[in-house]
């Protein structure tokens, strides 16, 4: 095998494939980056969950095939010289040369590799843009917890052109609603989606359009030349939507900028995992934190309150992932009492919300 491709396009490739690449490999060629030149190149990573392939133009003097240590690849590829690289098999070596540097790195059998899963049927595609919005604004309510799969999941519903994302790690659900553009008006399927995937596809998204593909318990993702699939988890998952459906006695609309401003200004002096207190009244919140050996912050926001006065406190890293979850201008804060959990969400005008996010209170002494 033998290539020629740019410095810049080649590590920008290698970085994507390998961040798939698993920390301790069950065997050791699933540490390594696949190398395909045909009449394109393609990089492909595999641990028998997630699989990712980047598709890039090169020039191929030899067709062939070789399998080098992903992790290693990827560090000399992104501190090479800004010329272009030649890779070159020779024996039990790839020869890499870049200006004056070259390496020469062990390669691996390629028939060790696992066979990549093939992308299951395209059900539909979004513009990259409201995908990766939805799944930043998702994300961070799903768990890190891995003893309890379920919630490390994002949870997509889609029928016709209508997609529901929902994540919980039990203290909070967040949810956004979108359309989309289905292969069929009669789609409609679940699926629960490991949260970590989709937030490296989401980070890894140059424009145009995602494809969606599911089938025989695998999810794809494909965009611009790249792809990845996913193993999906058991579709077990709450009744989120009857969480967030609540009548609210109280409501609260507030700038959403200032806001999360003064919150994290304020919570400098809260202490972990205690409360950030907010009192609402006529026209304004009042943020409070500390109070303990550390000392204490308060700050004045305004807001259009709508019921009673109320006092209410939350962890404040909850609430911010919340807030920062909104794309108006303004945040609306539904709530019922200090005890009982809120629902934050947009304020689209005369439009129903499509991100919420319900946050659990905390009890204060």
């Amino acid at each position: 095998m033998k290539f020629r491709v740019s410095r810049d396009v080649l590590a920008d490739a290698v970085a994507w494939a390998a961040r798939v690449l698993p920390s301790r490999p069950v065997v050791p060629v699933l540490s390594g980056l696949l190398i395909e030149a045909s009449d394109e190149l393609s990089l492909a990573a595999f641990d028998y969950d997630v699989s990712a392939q980047a598709r890039i133009d090169a020039d191929v003097a030899e067709p062939g095939k070789v399998l080098i240590p992903g992790r290693l690849l990827a560090e000399i590829s992104r501190s090479l010289p800004a010329e272009d690289v030649q890779i070159v098999t020779e024996g039990a070596e790839a020869i890499l040369t870049c200006g004056s540097a070259e390496f020469g790195l062990i390669t691996m059998p390629v028939d060790d590799f696992p066979t990549l899963p093939t992308m299951p049927p395209g059900i539909g595609a979004i513009g990259g843009g409201v995908f990766a919005t939805a799944v930043t604004q998702v994300a961070p309510a799903s768990s890190r917890d891995d003893t309890l799969p379920m919630l490390t999941g994002i949870r997509m519903d889609i029928e016709g052109d209508q997609v529901a994302m929902a994540a919980t790690d039990r203290y909070r659900i967040a949810a956004r609603d979108f359309t989309w553009r289905p292969a069929g008006a009669d789609v409609a399927v679940s699926a629960m989606v490991p949260a970590r995937v989709l937030v490296e596809v989401a980070k890894s998204l140059r424009g145009g359009e995602v494809l969606i593909a599911l089938g025989d318990g695998v999810a794809g993702f494909e965009s611009v030349g790249r792809s990845t699939t996913v193993r999906l988890l058991d579709e077990q998952f709450i009744d989120y939507r009857a969480r967030l459906s609540n009548d609210w006695s109280i409501r609260a609309d507030v700038r959403v900028t200032p806001f999360v401003e003064a919150i994290k200004r304020v919570a400098l002096v809260a202490e972990r995992n205690t409360a950030i207190r907010l009192s609402f009244s006529k026209n304004q919140v009042l943020i409070q934190a500390g109070g303990g050996d550390i000392g204490r912050g308060t700050e004045v926001v305004e807001c259009d309150l709508r019921g009673d006065d109320i006092q209410i406190a939350f962890q404040s890293h909850f609430l911010l992932d919340g807030l920062t979850g909104v794309e108006t201008e303004l945040a609306r804060i539904n709530m019922e009492s200090a005890t009982r959990p809120a629902l934050v969400q947009d304020v689209p005008g005369d439009a129903e919300p499509e991100f919420r996010y319900l946050v659990m209170s905390l009890r204060q002494g």
